[in-house]
């Protein structure tokens, strides 16, 4: 028969043992992708009792803060470019760079009238502003300069102050969604939120007028467990998680 004491100093031992077994990660996550994390985080964390840290925004921000020793584990970005940089300064694993998603822009606006299925209204003009992403910054933004380009208007749009350039993708869908712009870029993934499907009106431009936003994950040189980072990427590329990522408007990668 055990006595009170032993029982107290097995009590113990397990709480110690669940305490050092359970970790953290750190995730810097692009802005896009944000709400879709927001939905695997919890299985993810259900399954292993690990906690994981968001933090979201622009994936040309993280990438300047992660080379100035911002303490992150791991990067999801918007685009291919930085994360493939960061391994080659040796700040990132390069065997860790994966495709987790194809992002897919759209021209979106809260009335369910203002947007054609062609587009046709950025040609017309008959709008105030028009919000994106900034290009230097965030893919979606680029891939938005690039439509706008392809389409012979984006000059007389700058030239005409129409174009309002929002830090990250997150802010371009916030003004759009408030109405600060009539309409904006943002991403397919944000306007398939169970809050936002079927509200306004929005064009899917064709797949040759912008370059492919191909997003890369990477677990990063100053993360503290780097096999638990892994194993974390290893959960994202599951059946189960890109089940999720397909769901909310992403294409899924094919390696």
């Amino acid at each position: 028969m055990h006595s009170f004491k032993s029982l107290v100093l097995a009590a113990l031992l397990v709480f110690t043992v669940g305490s050092v077994s359970a970790a953290e990660l750190r995730l810097a996550v692009a802005a896009n992708f944000n709400g879709t994390m927001q939905q695997l985080i919890p299985i993810y964390e259900q399954q292993t009792g690990h906690k994981v840290l968001l933090s979201s925004g622009s994936s040309g921000a993280f990438y300047a803060q992660i080379q100035n020793g911002a303490p992150f584990d791991v990067f999801f970005s918007a685009d291919s470019k930085r994360p493939e940089l960061l391994a080659e300064q040796g700040l990132a694993l390069a065997d860790t760079l994966f495709i987790y998603a194809q992002g897919i822009p759209v021209l979106w606006s809260t009335n369910p009238n203002l947007v054609d299925e062609q587009g046709a209204v950025l040609k017309q003009q008959a709008y105030r502003h028009l919000g994106i992403a900034h290009p230097k910054n965030a893919p979606y933004g680029l891939a938005a300069q690039e439509i706008l380009t392809q389409l012979g208007i984006w000059d007389k749009l700058e030239a005409d102050k129409k174009i309002i350039r929002a830090q990250n993708i997150g802010q371009a869908y916030s003004q759009t969604a408030s109405g600060a712009v009539e309409l904006g870029f943002v991403a397919l993934s944000q306007i398939m939120h169970p809050e936002v499907k079927g509200k306004g009106s929005y064009w899917i431009p064709p797949v040759n007028s912008y370059s492919p936003i191909l997003q890369k994950a990477v677990v990063l040189e100053s993360a503290t467990n780097k096999q638990l980072a892994k194993e974390f990427l290893a959960f994202i590329r599951s059946a189960e998680a890109g089940e999720i990522i397909k769901s909310v408007g992403y294409g899924l990668p094919t390696n």
